[in-house]
């Protein structure tokens, strides 16, 4: 049998808690609907719900033992405060963890290099790589993915998210990464600062959990680059920069739409080349390959082998995953970028929607981008132009936010604007025809994902 991931007296210890009763547990969750058999559940008091109501619930799902801060019936481990507890079980976990370990973070891109990044490393050591799942990378994501990190683990991969200062800066002194990764910048949460170079300092925190000999990635065709590096300097050994410009230290020389979809890349690192086919579309997503390629460089994996497993990335659900569609006796093409967007991401976005090769027409359901404060309305108005160029036949906005947009497109794109996804999914349904392509973006808020169930299920809702 698989060895635990925690024993009672591990955890007990870890949490300065009192173990009642022994106990092993092999996973984590502080959400009941996620327990599986001998998991250890964490009832966490939010500020909506409390997590001791679900005890009960997490024990008839199979749950090995509890953390809570009043006693229950059933193995568990009583502490004061449990959000406490989960985060020094993350950290426990680290503490004992021999892992090389990678920081994630940036305005975009953020899963998808995570994933990728997993993918390469576990091809270099299967069974042996860890990282956060979901997007797992918040206050509670990120310590709980920690203690989910197996103690035999080679490599751990964490997301960092944040829409605050100062957040990035106490998730990356739990992850305590040897490598950090800044994505990109762009103006995502802009309700939350003044200005771009404002989400980049808040962005550049990752370095400050660095470990000593800790390595930088930071996107060498950002304009932000040289401030990201600056604020590395204070916390890394060594700084490496990624992209397509020639001053790069891991950079695209090289880099073609591949017939069947993906792109063909050659990057250089240093005196050395690699080729290599990338599974997904886009330009954004060659420079989260190279992104990869130097924190696989970085943690010492093996960079042929993170070749071959970017060529075998599937899309992933929200974030690019591709499905063929029944539509009107023939299929259609669904682009699921559901998850969420910004202005940036929007934009590559789009520009990948206007290469896909398309035999009907290209039907993009825009969802309003969330959190941008003041210039809320000119962001969306500025898509516009994105909309046009890549040759988008007809628009359906989504989101009250998008009536900018909807004013600014000019007459060569059909369009309508609705107030929510529900309005929008049978208005898509109609529209759809045989050849067609059909992007699907927008916040996580406004609910697209639900609409993209509906096309894919055949519904209307």
């Amino acid at each position: 049998m698989t060895a635990p991931l925690w024993t009672s007296e591990e955890i007990a210890q870890a949490v300065s808690g009192t173990a009642h009763s022994p106990f092993q547990a092999y996973g984590v969750a502080f959400d009941s609907r996620e327990i599986g058999p001998g998991d250890l559940f964490i009832a966490l008091k939010g500020e909506t719900t409390d997590g001791h109501r679900f005890v009960a619930q997490a024990f008839a799902a199979g749950a090995g033992g509890a953390i809570v801060s009043q006693p229950v019936d059933g193995a568990h481990v009583l502490v004061d405060d449990t959000t406490a507890a989960l985060n020094d079980l993350g950290r426990a976990s680290r503490a004992r963890s021999g892992a090389k370990i990678v920081g994630v973070t940036g305005s975009a891109g953020k899963t998808g290099t995570k994933e990728a990044l997993y993918a390469a490393l576990d091809r270099a050591a299967p069974g042996r790589a860890h990282r956060s799942v979901k997007s797992y990378n918040n206050h509670t994501g990120v310590p709980l993915s920690l203690a989910r990190m197996p103690r035999e683990a080679r490599f751990g991969v964490f997301e960092m998210g944040m829409n605050h200062p100062g957040e990035l800066a106490a998730l990356t002194r739990l992850v305590r990464p040897h490598v950090a990764i800044v994505t990109t910048i762009a103006p995502a949460h802009r309700a939350f600062f003044a200005s771009d170079e404002a989400i980049a300092d808040a962005k550049a925190e990752i370095f400050e959990g660095l470990e000593e000999g800790g390595v930088a990635l930071v996107p060498y065709d950002s304009p932000h680059c040289p401030r990201l590096a600056a604020a590395a300097r204070r916390y890394a050994a060594r700084i490496v920069s990624f992209g397509f410009g020639e001053g790069a230290d891991v950079r695209a020389t090289y880099a073609l739409r591949a017939p069947a979809g993906g792109t063909m890349v050659t990057a250089s690192l240093g005196d050395r080349q690699l080729s290599y086919t990338l599974s997904q579309p886009g330009e954004h997503w060659v420079a989260n390959s190279l992104a990869v390629l130097g924190a696989v460089e970085a943690v010492g994996g093996d960079l042929a082998l993170a070749g071959l497993a970017l060529a075998d990335m599937p899309g992933l659900k929200g974030r690019g995953e591709r499905r063929r569609i029944p539509a009107d006796g023939g299929e259609a093409l669904l682009i699921d970028e559901s998850y969420n967007a910004n202005p940036a991401s929007m934009a590559a976005t789009l520009e990948t929607f206007g290469e896909e090769k398309v035999a009907g027409r290209r039907i993009a359901v825009l969802g309003a981008m969330r959190e941008l404060g003041a210039e809320t309305a000119a962001f969306h108005a500025a898509l516009a132009a994105h909309v046009e160029a890549a040759r988008v036949d007809f628009a359906v906005l989504v989101g009250e936010e998008m009536e900018a947009l909807a004013k600014a497109l000019g007459r060569g794109v059909e369009l309508a604007h609705v107030g929510d996804a529900a309005a929008a999914a049978g208005l898509v349904r109609e529209a759809i025809g045989p050849g067609d392509a059909i992007l699907v973006k927008g916040s996580n808020s406004i609910g697209l994902a639900a609409l993209v169930e509906a096309l894919a299920s055949g519904n209307d809702r």
